[in-house]
């Protein structure tokens, strides 16, 4: 059975604030590493209430301090938003603090709207220069040699695995010729995916980093006691989609009985469209999407997210995730 991890925004919640976000992003990471999930990634994003991981090296760091063996990444940093060699800093010093368990996943886009990311001041200058910024951010990884001008310390000669994030031909692309694992947006860009995934492994290029084409796939996964109940939490989801593109960005709102009331059709029809690749329901629904998903598409791994709007839930949607899992290991 393909490995399963899992994305966290560190939600925040509508009557909560970005400190408990952060207790419910570790609490999560640590029943991760206990249900035998692969990875703990968090994503860079800015300037929206309901997403508190701007902040990604740090929160990575406090993950992976209140963790033992589940590896915690980024997926991703937005590589446009920062100098190569501030990231190489930061990650080398991630790795030099838990060896063997961090990983660099790299995103072109900003993360954010047009205002925030001009106040990031570097996007619009570098989102073109984002193959050159990679290689610039790989070369500080590597061994620092005699007479090098500019090194990453800590960061030279510290083995972070680096990865590619994309949800376009773009990324596909880049990874394949770079010689690099590949991360596909499928949770809420999915449709470009599989021309995407063919892409990448027709052209993967071996490289020192990598011998042959990996490629993980986003999906949401929503479980619980029922396929109805199920539909109802995945309700904060749909919520926050409409309502970021409504440009009203907030915090994450609770599960509604009546979506249909909420949207319009043609967001509805947006909405579904972004969460195409979604599987909502009981412990048995679950398991035969997740099935179905894998057999369709072929990830080397899955990459589980679930915004669900109360913690307990939301650990709960990722114990019967994992559970499915490992029925469905048992049966190949």
């Amino acid at each position: 059975m393909i490995p399963f991890s899992i994305l966290d925004l560190a939600p925040v919640t509508e009557g909560s604030d970005a400190s408990q976000a952060f207790r419910n992003t570790l609490d999560l990471a640590r029943l991760a590493e206990r249900l035998g999930y692969r990875r703990y990634w968090l994503a860079e994003h800015h300037n929206m209430p309901g997403i508190a991981s701007a902040a990604t090296a740090v929160l990575i760091g406090h993950v992976a301090g209140g963790t033992s063996t589940i590896r915690v990444g980024a997926g991703g940093i937005m590589l446009p938003n920062h100098a190569p060699l501030q990231v190489a800093e930061a990650f080398g010093t991630l790795a030099s603090l838990y060896p063997g368990r961090i990983d660099l996943g790299l995103g072109r886009a900003p993360g954010t709207d047009q205002p925030t990311a001009r106040a990031l001041r570097r996007y619009f200058d570098s989102a073109e220069a984002f193959p050159q910024d990679v290689l610039e951010l790989l070369g500080y990884f590597e061994p620092a040699t005699p007479g090098q001008p500019v090194r990453a310390v800590p960061g030279a000669g510290v083995e972070v695995p680096v990865w590619l994030l994309g949800s376009s031909l773009f990324g596909a692309k880049l990874a394949a010729q770079l010689g690099l694992p590949y991360a596909f947006a499928s949770h809420f860009a999915p449709d470009a995916m599989d021309e995407a995934l063919a892409l990448y492994r027709r052209d993967f290029r071996p490289s020192a980093r990598l011998r042959q084409p990996y490629a993980m796939l986003g999906l949401n996964v929503v479980a619980a006691g029922s396929d109805a109940e199920a539909r109802r939490l995945f309700t904060t989801q749909q919520q926050s989609f409409i309502n970021l593109r409504r440009g009203k960005p907030g915090l994450i709102p609770p599960p509604i009985d009546d979506i249909e009331a909420y949207w319009t059709p043609p967001e509805k029809l947006m909405v579904e469209r972004a969460l195409a690749c979604a599987v909502v329901g009981d412990a048995g629904t679950v398991q035969e999407g997740i099935a179905a998903f894998i057999a369709r598409h072929r990830p080397d791994e899955l990459l589980l997210t679930a915004n669900v709007f109360e913690h307990a839930a939301r650990r709960h949607s990722f114990e019967i995730a994992a559970a499915a899992r490992d029925r469905l290991s048992a049966a190949n």
